[in-house]
């Protein structure tokens, strides 16, 4: 049995962890099937958007530790293999295309690191996030100690990465580390209705927002700038843009190609 659910559903890219009976603890095995998934959603010229969810109760306990402790003492920790994408963004090239994530019960460790990895997360009520390494005699290495401090705050992740102690959805969505906070049971139907209108919207202006927007982040406001108009220069010579004018004129969904 797969331990990674992979559909493609028109431009969309379902990836569903699939261990259940384990709480979808993150093993090795699973990490490549999910780093495969990523490597697929980034070079399929028809995907535009991936989904990330979990089946079950729970969307991950975690690692499994006794599985990791090799790579993580080897000094360079796992690297992905060939015609695979680190969903965690620690080594090799990034997602240029984005992905919601769809999250519920237990979301600890890695699941929360997989987020930060993410453009827009769901989460259902009730859900429970925490960085346990602390607690394991280790420290968080799938990006939490990087990304986590700018998406809540220096403070508010200090008090969670250094204590190990948990944090709830409601906290979540407060500090903006997630988007969309709903019932029980409606996460991923929320999180598929936003990768649907993502999937509708121009692919080369989705592709090159989010562009911008990282470079923001890794590289500073003013390198951004400087890429702005170099990076729309070739969009506005698309066909994709002569559609969406031709739409707004005529009053009606555009229909774009990604080209």
């Amino acid at each position: 049995m797969s331990l990674v659910n992979v559909t493609k559903k028109g431009h969309i890219l379902l990836i569903g962890l699939n261990r259940p009976d384990k709480m979808n603890a993150m093993n090795r095995a699973m990490y490549h099937e999910i780093a495969s998934a990523y490597y697929q959603l980034e070079q399929d010229d028809e995907l535009r958007v991936g989904l990330m969810y979990a089946e079950g109760d729970h969307f991950t306990s975690g690692l499994q530790l006794d599985d990791w402790a090799g790579v993580f003492a080897n000094g360079k920790g796992i690297e992905p293999g060939e015609g695979e994408l680190d969903p965690f963004h620690i080594t090799g090239p990034g997602l240029s295309k984005p992905v919601v994530f769809a999250a519920q019960g237990i979301c600890f460790t890695c699941g929360v690191e997989m987020m930060l990895n993410t453009d827009i997360r769901v989460a259902a009520k009730g859900t429970r996030f925490a960085q346990l390494e602390v607690k394991r005699g280790i420290f968080a290495c799938g990006g939490a100690t990087i990304r986590l401090p700018r998406e809540i705050g220096w403070g508010n992740a200090q008090r969670y990465l250094l204590t190990g102690d948990e944090w709830t959805a409601e906290q979540a969505h407060k500090w903006g580390l997630i988007q969309e906070l709903v019932e029980p049971g409606e996460q991923f139907a929320v999180a598929y209705s936003i990768a649907e209108k993502i999937a509708k919207a121009a692919p080369l202006g989705v592709r090159g927002s989010l562009k911008s927007s990282k470079i923001s982040v890794s590289e500073g406001q003013e390198a951004a700038k400087q890429q702005l108009f170099p990076e729309l220069q070739p969009v506005m010579s698309s066909d994709d843009v002569k559609e969406g004018i031709q739409s707004f004129l005529e009053r009606r969904d555009a229909a774009f190609k990604g080209r």
